[in-house]
Order: structure tokens, then C-alpha cells, then sequence
């Protein structure tokens, strides 16, 4: 009789044993799997909790680890088995600051309504200041941007400087005088604001999501409840100190800092296991 492949036994599966901690970036896929496979694990999710089914599949499996990028993110999955929240963080040298107050506001990301585009065009229009958009225009909101958009950019006061990349993203951030964030959705963290922090840049940003997590009000930038406090914002830019904006980034948000907590939460799955752990080693997917 021919030999049955068990189904646990594939490659990947068989070097499970080689590691401590596996540490997941890909949501639910991996949990009927990882459940069964003796090896503690931990989930980390990056985008939104609140999608149709995602709560009935981590419901069937309430032992498995998550950690969460904000607090915010966690609310709508109560039932998850959460373990702690681990903020993003940056290499400290990723990005250079700049301390001269900036000459323009500055829009990154998506070109889709919830992001809001439009009020930060609005925002700057109404606070006299020239607003520069770097992003690219996705498939599916291609109607939204030649409606919406397109007629407001007039490469003068609202200009559309395409995408960027890490090195032509420092010098458009650095020389903003803030990064607008005036999204209305709940915003799981939001990278573009510490990559804004990390140039000395303040950030104005509508409270939602992981906004108030992020941003010390008053400190890296203002937390507003919608576009009138933002214009009022932008003419309070002055009170903020550009030093401080990236020395708060290096006390919250380096790649140092992020990889410290992942560990502590590593090293407490390890020690839970009966047999005495070996030097801790990780692996992510």
C-alpha cells in the first residue's frame, strides 16, 4: 500500500519545530493551521476589524494570540484574544528632519474619498496655503478623482506631484509646513503620520481611528473634529517645535522600540509552553 502524505507534514509544516514563535502578518488564513501545530504563534493585523466575517472566524479559534496596532483597531473584536497593542515604528535614520518651517501643506495617500483629498483642499484653500498631493490615482477611483478632483488641481495652489518613493518622500515632507490626515475612516495606525514626525513635521488630522493614539495634540500636531478646526489649526502651526515634533517620534515610533515589545510578547508565549524554551528565535509570514 502507498504511503499517505500526512496533511501536516508538508515542508513548511515539518520546520515548524526549528522555531520558538511564529509571528503572522496575514489576518485568519494561517489559524486553522497554526492552531493545530503545537508551536506557540502570534497574529498581527494591519488593516480593519470591523469587515463582514472576519469576527466569525477568530470566534473558533479564541485561543490564538493577536496584537493590535492601536487600541482603536481592536474595538470592533472584542472576543479576540488580545494580548497587547505594538504601535509601528521606523529606522531613526530612515528619514532626515528638517527644523525650517515648511512653505506648503502636504497630502500623502490614497486618492479615494475616505482619505479626504477634497477637505484638504478645502482646508488649505481656506487657510491661503499651496497644497501639494503625492499619491497615485488606484484603478477603481479613477471616476472619483477626474469628478472630484482633477478640476481643483490647478498645479498652483493644489498641485499633483504624482507617487513617491522613500527618498523623494523625505524631501516632500520635510519641507511641509504639516502633513493634513483628515481621513474619515477608522484609521488602523496610519504610517504616513510618523513618517511626517520623523521629518520634524507636524501632523493635523481629523480624530478617527488611531488618530489620538498617534498624535500628541498639541505636541506633534493638532487632533481636530473636522475642517474648521483644522484652518484654525494651520494658523497655529507656530506654537509647535519642529525639534520636538522628531524628538517625540524617536521616543515613540523607532524600529528599536517596536521590536523591544514584539520580543516581551515573544518571550511570554515561550515561557507559557511546558518544555523549557531554547534561545528565542522568530519567524514571520
Amino acid at each position: 500500500m502507498a504511503a499517505t502524505k500526512h496533511p501536516l507534514k508538508s515542508k513548511s509544516s515539518v520546520r515548524i519545530g526549528d522555531f520558538d514563535v511564529v509571528h503572522s502578518h496575514i489576518d485568519w488564513l494561517h489559524l486553522p493551521l497554526f492552531s493545530r501545530l503545537g508551536v506557540p504563534f502570534l497574529t498581527t493585523c494591519h488593516g480593519r476589524m470591523d469587515l463582514p466575517g472576519f469576527g466569525d472566524v477568530v470566534s473558533r479559534f479564541p485561543e490564538a494570540p493577536f496584537v493590535s496596532i492601536s487600541d482603536n483597531q481592536s474595538v470592533p473584536l472584542p472576543e479576540a484574544n488580545w494580548i497587547g497593542t505594538v504601535y509601528h515604528g521606523l529606522p531613526p535614520d530612515l528619514f532626515r528632519p528638517t527644523f525650517e518651517p515648511g512653505s506648503y501643506l502636504a497630502f500623502l495617500g490614497r486618492l479615494t474619498a475616505e482619505q479626504g483629498p477634497e477637505a484638504a483642499i478645502r482646508i488649505a484653500s481656506a487657510s491661503g496655503m499651496p497644497l501639494r498631493i503625492a499619491a497615485k490615482v488606484p484603478r477603481g477611483e479613477k471616476g472619483y478623482f477626474k469628478e472630484q478632483l482633477e478640476p481643483q488641481i490647478d498645479g498652483k495652489r493644489v498641485q499633483l506631484t504624482g507617487e513617491v518613493n522613500d527618498a523623494t518622500k523625505q524631501q516632500f515632507l520635510a519641507d511641509a509646513a504639516a502633513l493634513l490626515f483628515p481621513i474619515d475612516w477608522p484609521e488602523p495606525f496610519g504610517l504616513v503620520m510618523i513618517e511626517a514626525m520623523a521629518c520634524g513635521t507636524p501632523v493635523i488630522a481629523f480624530k478617527s481611528g488611531s488618530v489620538p493614539e498617534v498624535i500628541d495634540d498639541g505636541l506633534t500636531g493638532f487632533v481636530v473634529s473636522g475642517e474648521a478646526e483644522a484652518i484654525q489649526a494651520v494658523g497655529r502651526l507656530g506654537e509647535l517645535d519642529r525639534q520636538r515634533v522628531r524628538r517625540h517620534f524617536e521616543k515613540r515610533f523607532t524600529a528599536r522600540r517596536m521590536a523591544e515589545e514584539y520580543l516581551r510578547h515573544y518571550k511570554t508565549l515561550v515561557s507559557t509552553k511546558a518544555e523549557p524554551a531554547r534561545d528565542l528565535v522568530s519567524t514571520s509570514v
